[in-house]
């Protein structure tokens, strides 16, 4: 069965995103980008943004799974939260058609695509684009390393976390039952 990955690295200022397929053992480049939002635009509206390009993205290329590289907290905690915001929207895309989501450290990328977890960022670069048989590194960086969770997906399929089906709904369920007691 063919596998059709999208990986993504969230961030608030650029969204990067890369397409591979995976069958047979074989990985096959697809495509990237990146999804940029201007600074002077309100928070809100800079989300709303890569929620609808993303799913521009999702429309294009129908993937069967998505992948993400996980919060890697820095000294910048402002930072953080606005890439924790941006993972927000983006995981809330891949629920909403119900794409099972494998979630990578940093250091499981590093693994998957060069073989050690100590691997510098110039170094993951590169071997993505000789995995993908790509004669130069993806750009901008965000792209490459979205290319690099979809890789680090399609050789950790254990990693994948169960889709939502779509007639359950326990989250508003729940909300709803919150929202009740406190009014309670």
């Amino acid at each position: 069965m063919k596998r059709r990955i999208i990986g993504l690295d969230p961030g608030l200022a650029s969204t990067g995103w890369g397409i591979v397929d995976h069958e047979k053992n074989r990985i096959k480049y697809l495509a990237h980008g990146c999804i940029e939002t201007k600074a002077g635009m309100p928070r809100s509206e800079r989300l709303f943004f890569i929620y609808r390009e993303i799913n521009n993205v999702l429309d294009t290329y129908s993937p069967n799974e998505s992948a993400m590289e996980t919060l890697y907290f820095g000294k910048n905690v402002s930072s953080a939260i606005t890439v924790a915001e941006a993972r927000g929207v983006l995981s809330l895309a891949m629920a909403e058609r119900n794409l099972p989501l494998t979630e990578c450290t940093p250091n499981q990328i590093k693994q998957a695509v060069v073989g050690v977890t100590k691997a510098e960022k110039i170094q993951v670069q590169e071997m993505v684009a000789f995995i993908l048989g790509l004669p130069v590194i993806p750009k901008p960086d965000h792209a490459a390393d979205a290319l690099g969770a979809a890789i680090c997906a399609a050789n950790r399929p254990g990693y994948i976390q169960e889709p939502v089906k779509k007639t359950e709904k326990p989250h508003a369920k729940n909300a709803e039952k919150r929202i009740n007691e406190c009014h309670e």
